[in-house]
């Protein structure tokens, strides 16, 4: 039995929390709340997400993160990407320099447009014991058992390998891959097309405006990630496309949700911040991609639009008119 830290009681980190957990190893759940750590102990349910569910006697949680960190064997981060930095700092006092570390958040750092890896070495250092968890994971099916598959990308394979084996479970495909640049640009890509997807549907297209956003975030999403140094044919797995589309095509997404219900019916992030209690990662995602934009010389007209959007007020309808309105191309 080992001993695994999930830091963050989001509903992400509680589902992976609940599948480490059924592999036999002893979880700690850092929850930033005391209360909710204490609900879990005392009822073994989360009482602010996925609550339906018991979840094993093995999830021990705590708000102190040096207890949550204390003997572990490796450590899965889940909290929101634009507090990953400040967690890394937390935790660079309290692991051990060999300690393998996933991180399962999907985001670009603001200001530097640092992938999480980066973000990672460069507060605590040696790349090779880390990874990213990455795919079309909805927490609210991943924790019920309804047969789902991620990836565990790392540069090298023995750590790629001990989180597929932490993880894979028998509703849970876990696939190991050697491209982390590739996988993380896609967790943060998809969610900037979800939410333009969403907003087709919010101003009333159909199903092939969908497909063409989809279709053509992808391509924009290969462009970002080839530039990067990743491998293109990762844009076509399970961090990629598979995700895309749960994320797009699932009202689950609150990124999907963000788009349709909120953006184009005027409504603003704080808006959907103050109704929901989550974050719409691609929102951030959109406005930390100009970073990588600029430095790569990109040409990336669907992140540019969800941006002008969510961030500088712009008319949605001025927006698809702009898209429309594009020069014909060859499409490869």
């Amino acid at each position: 039995m080992a001993t695994i830290s999930v830091i963050g009681a989001g509903s992400w980190g509680t589902a992976l929390a609940q599948a480490v957990a059924e592999n036999d190893n002893e979880v700690r759940l850092w929850a930033r709340r005391p209360e909710v750590a204490d609900a879990i102990n005392r009822n073994h349910r989360n009482p602010r997400y996925l609550s339906d569910v018991e979840l094993s006697s093995n999830v021990r949680a705590t708000c102190k993160l040096e207890e949550c960190l204390q003997g572990s064997d490796a450590v899965l981060i889940v909290t929101p990407s634009h507090l990953l930095r400040e967690m890394a700092l937390q935790m660079s006092g309290l692991v051990d320099p060999k300690l393998p570390v996933a991180v399962c958040c999907k985001g670009i750092e603001e200001g530097t447009g640092a992938l999480p890896l980066q973000v990672l070495t460069e507060t605590l250092g040696s790349l090779e014991r880390f990874a990213v968890i990455s795919g079309p994971n909805h927490a609210e099916e991943v924790v019920k058992g309804v047969p789902s598959a991620t990836v565990a990308a790392s540069c090298v394979a023995a750590t790629a390998d001990r989180f597929q084996s932490l993880l894979a479970g028998p509703a849970f495909r876990v696939y190991a891959s050697l491209d982390p640049v590739g996988v993380e640009v896609c967790a943060a890509y998809k969610n900037i097309i979800a939410i333009a997807v969403g907003l087709s549907y919010g101003l009333g297209f159909g199903d092939n405006t969908a497909a063409t956003i989809i279709t053509r975030g992808l391509a924009e999403m290969s462009r970002l990630v080839t530039a990067a140094g990743g491998d293109a044919m990762t844009c076509m797995g399970l961090a990629g496309a598979g995700d895309a589309v749960v994320t797009c095509m699932s009202r689950h997404s609150r990124n999907r949700r963000f788009g349709q219900d909120y953006l184009a019916l005027g409504k603003t992030l704080e808006d959907f911040s103050h109704d929901t209690h989550m974050v719409v990662e691609g929102a951030a995602a959109c406005k930390n991609v100009a970073v990588l934009e600029h430095r790569y010389q990109l040409d990336l007209p669907l992140c540019d639009g969800v941006r002008a959007i969510a961030w500088d007020g712009v008319n949605p309808r001025d927006v698809v008119r702009l898209l429309i309105d594009r020069p014909l191309k060859s499409e490869f």
